[in-house]
């Protein structure tokens, strides 16, 4: 089973190929080095808040959909994670997560 960070990766990834771009190109996009691209896609980085603006922005797509992995893993997989997830948070981090959920569903 993959892991959130190489889920998120994987989306990354299959973002970037959906336009037909290298990882050079998106990279050069962002301002940031290829091998910095392609630690986030293997899931060896753990990107920052503005890293999350500056991947939406170059790849066009609305923040949320860099969070839309659920065609990488299936349901079961995905709540597991959850589970996990939420084991391994404080509450604050719980509330926000909460407020993002309700958000992405709305």
């Amino acid at each position: 089973m993959m892991t959130p960070k190489e889920l998120f990766g994987a989306r990354i990834k299959s973002l970037r190929e959906s336009k037909g771009w290298t990882q050079e190109h998106l990279a050069e996009k962002m301002d940031i080095s290829t091998n910095y691209l392609s630690s986030i896609e293997r899931g060896k980085e753990n990107p920052t808040f503005d890293m999350l603006i500056k991947l939406a922005l170059a790849l066009k797509v609305d923040m949320w959909e860099l969070f839309d992995f659920g065609h990488e893993a299936n349901s079961k997989e995905l709540r597991e994670m959850l589970n996990r997830l939420i084991k391994e948070v404080n509450e604050e981090k719980i509330a926000i997560a909460v407020r993002v959920l309700r958000t992405m569903v709305r």
